[in-house]
């Protein structure tokens, strides 16, 4: 992606904040626990969007800067996750000094990134032997009703590239099983909250909420009900730093 149509996308995901904010899960205390080296490192969040995983990070007395191309995606950030430092940069731009961090997140963000651009940058402002850990949030399309709902919206989470490279070291995946309690409207607010839907005209948009509305009141998994299980399947991605 170049960098005006990553200024496009970041400026269209900035109108969608709030459904952002209110819709999207946040992440498995194991997962973190996978990616956070030990200690009390220093850590970015890379691509932080309205702060899911930052507050997260910030919850277990980590000191964190979130990072993000959207001015309101950073502002809807300051309001939920108060006090954390934030900065406008991209992946291949970090407005960081060098050594600076000992772990970059990415959760949810890798794949718009320009890996030849951003590994380096990553790398840059990581200190000897850092860590850049990447996570993604999946669906469990095996559930019948998640399923139905990956054909109506998409399962583009699923285009992934977990590939780093130098000067990193090799990758290592691990996975999580999780499940977040959820209603119709914050599953209506997560699927306006996705990329793909968001960059829809608008005619279209509404078509895809609606036939996510008829799912809700028809399928016999979630007919009546104003709570449900929706299970994910966390994918996680590590590669370290060689010590100097």
């Amino acid at each position: 992606m170049d960098n005006h149509d990553h200024s496009a996308n970041a400026n269209s995901f900035g109108r969608a904040a709030e459904i952002y904010e209110r819709g999207r899960p946040g992440y498995p205390a194991a997962a973190l626990d996978w990616l956070l080296p030990a200690g009390r490192p220093r850590v970015v969040d890379l691509g932080a969007g309205t702060g899911k995983l930052t507050r997260q990070i910030r919850a277990r007395g980590l000191e964190v800067t979130a990072v993000d191309p959207s001015e309101r995606m950073l502002a809807q950030l300051t309001l939920s996750v108060p006090g954390v430092p934030v900065l406008i940069g991209s992946a291949e731009r970090i407005p960081m000094p060098e050594d600076s961090a000992d772990v970059v997140l990415v959760a949810q963000a890798w794949h718009w990134v320009d890996p030849a651009r951003a590994v380096p940058e990553v790398a840059r402002i990581l200190s000897p032997g850092g860590r850049l850990g990447l996570v993604w949030n999946l669906r469990d399309e095996t559930v019948p009703w998640v399923r139905r709902l990956g054909e109506i919206i998409g399962s583009e989470e699923r285009d992934r590239q977990t590939t780093v490279g130098a000067p990193f070291g090799p990758v290592e995946i691990e996975y999580f099983r999780w499940s977040t309690t959820l209603g119709p409207e914050r599953l209506l607010d997560l699927v306006a909250s996705r990329s793909a839907i968001i960059l829809l005209p608008a005619d279209e948009r509404a078509a895809v909420l609606s036939e996510v509305r008829k799912l809700v009141a028809t399928h016999p998994d979630l007919v009546g009900r104003t709570e449900f299980e929706l299970p994910y399947v966390t994918e996680c991605a590590r590669a370290d730093l060689p010590q100097r």
